[in-house]
């Protein structure tokens, strides 16, 4: 099975990795503007997000969007031994070029467990399927993070229509989000396919 993962991963890589910024932007601009109007968004109390890499869905209106709003904003940092943690920022200045090229945060307020009463978690992956199955980049970072939170908060994945197959192979570890949102629509993952 983790063979069909490896080649649904180059796969999905390529394809995303073969649009164009523009299209990636337009894309991009419709997700988060279906996001910053999520019921679920929209009561949250505490946001996580990522920073987008290799063309993945970005989050910065949804960032914005947040502090205006006086949301409590935490995003991901790799702890000792990839342990996942997530710390709060303040303002859009507050990174570091952290391990993989991804950006992380600098300061030292970590999520706690009272900031998972009205928390949406935006993820993301490379394919996600219409029961909530996800495949990220390997290495199941999110998926320990995700089963770290365990039934705290709603987990959204955000992708492009493209990023969206009817089945994935998975695994037993592997997490499930509750919903996707994408270009075109809000897929609710918690109902059961007929």
């Amino acid at each position: 099975m983790e063979k069909d993962r490896s080649v649904l991963r180059r796969e999905a890589l390529s394809r995303r990795g073969s649009l164009s910024p523009a299209t990636c932007r337009g894309w991009s601009d419709l997700v988060q503007s279906r996001s910053l109007s999520f019921p679920q968004y929209l009561a949250a109390s505490s946001v996580l997000l990522y920073h987008p890499i290799q063309n993945e869905v970005e989050t910065e209106a949804i960032l914005e969007n947040a502090l205006a709003a006086g949301k409590k904003v935490f995003y991901p940092k790799l702890g000792e031994q990839d342990a996942p943690a997530f710390v709060q920022i303040f303002s859009h200045t507050e990174f570091l070029p952290g391990r993989f090229g991804i950006r992380e945060p600098m300061g030292d307020i970590f999520l706690s467990p009272g900031d998972g009463d009205r928390l949406t978690v935006f993820v993301p992956g490379l394919l996600f399927d219409h029961d909530g199955h996800r495949l990220g980049r390997g290495g199941g970072w999110y998926d320990r993070a995700l089963h770290r939170l365990g039934e705290r908060g709603t987990f959204v994945g955000l992708a492009y229509e493209i990023q969206i197959v009817n089945d994935l192979p998975t695994e037993s570890w592997d997490q499930k989000v509750h919903y996707v949102i994408t270009e075109n629509r809000v897929i609710d993952c918690r109902r059961t396919r007929q």
